[in-house]
């Protein structure tokens, strides 16, 4: 029952745009009437837990049509995947993805007929699916005129790379997969690939956490630290624990919330321990994860999104001029 509960909810809610947006404006209302205070002062812990999971100051949904273009000549388009989660949920860190890369005059575009990476559905067991999803979202974003298909959920990229292994049995899709996944990047892995430098910086100190599907699925660690390491006035603390599961991991935190809870204490203690004012990450999952440890713990730290981070010390610097 609980399976088919389950499926239910990820093919019918989470992988339909309409009825997504439908059930995400509860979470959005509550988001701008809990703040940290009020969510510190609620009783029994798991409520204060669940309340303080939910994203606050994320503005509205971002959405396919959307685009925005950098202020001067255009070096290259790529195609931003807006996502089910991300898009509904996380609206400013679709935007702050944005800005980032529109200040190294990239154009962005969330382009019309994408939808839900798929990742979910797979590691639900329901491929079918999944293989629906990635032909939908190949067909929207294979063109030519898009330099690199841009991800900021560490899930969604892992799974949209794998598209190439998905479709690999279907010989009208297996060759537009390949070519497709090789153009899938994440957010700091295309912003290394760029190069070059835009100024950035702000005094605090921050602890990076490695996401699994980037860390471990994606093997990109170096990319997001070498980011934060060029803000001037930024302290990176690295935990001992940094790359270890948080305890989101997908849908595992659903299905072992026990054991799910006993990893996110974890990494409250070793995250008060270093003393650190921001918590960032590169997953919905995993941001989520923080933000109910800060609630559960009192831990009184900032959950940012890498892109979030960069786009704030860049335009602390922008400002500074």
């Amino acid at each position: 029952v609980v399976r088919r509960v389950r499926r239910l909810v990820l093919r019918h809610i989470v992988a339909r745009p309409r009825v997504l947006a439908a059930a995400a404006l509860l979470p959005r209302k509550l988001a701008g009437l809990l703040t940290r205070e009020r969510v510190a002062k609620l009783k029994p812990k798991p409520l204060r837990r669940l309340a303080g999971q939910i994203p606050r100051g994320q503005g509205a949904p971002v959405r396919p049509g959307f685009e925005l273009r950098p202020a001067g000549q255009e070096r290259a388009r790529v195609a931003l995947l807006t996502g089910c989660i991300m898009g509904e949920v996380f609206g400013e860190v679709h935007r702050a993805t944005a800005r980032v890369l529109a200040r190294r005059s990239i154009a962005v575009e969330a382009v019309e007929g994408q939808g839900c990476c798929g990742a979910l559905h797979a590691h639900d067991g329901d491929l079918a699916y999944a293989r629906k999803l990635a032909k939908k979202n190949i067909a929207a974003m294979e063109s030519d005129r898009f330099a690199a298909v841009v991800v900021n959920s560490a899930g969604c990229g892992a799974a949209m790379k794998e598209y190439d292994d998905l479709l690999a049995a279907d010989p009208k899709w297996a060759a537009r997969a390949a070519a497709f996944s090789a153009k899938v990047r994440d957010f700091s892995e295309y912003v290394a690939e760029l190069g070059g430098e835009v100024p950035s910086q702000l005094e605090t100190r921050v602890t990076y956490q490695d996401a699994c599907h980037l860390a471990h699925a994606q093997r990109i660690t170096t990319q997001p630290r070498a980011l934060l390491d060029a803000i001037t006035g930024c302290q990176r603390i690295e935990t001992a624990g940094a790359d270890r599961c948080c305890g989101a991991a997908g849908l595992y935190s659903v299905n072992q919330p026990a054991m799910s809870g006993e990893l996110r204490q974890r990494k409250a203690v070793e995250i008060a321990a270093s003393g650190a004012q921001i918590v960032t990450t590169a997953n919905p999952g995993c941001h989520m994860q923080y933000l109910a440890a800060d609630a559960e713990s009192h831990l009184d730290v900032e959950v940012l999104h890498l892109a979030e981070l960069i786009d704030r010390a860049e335009a602390a610097a922008e400002t500074s001029r």
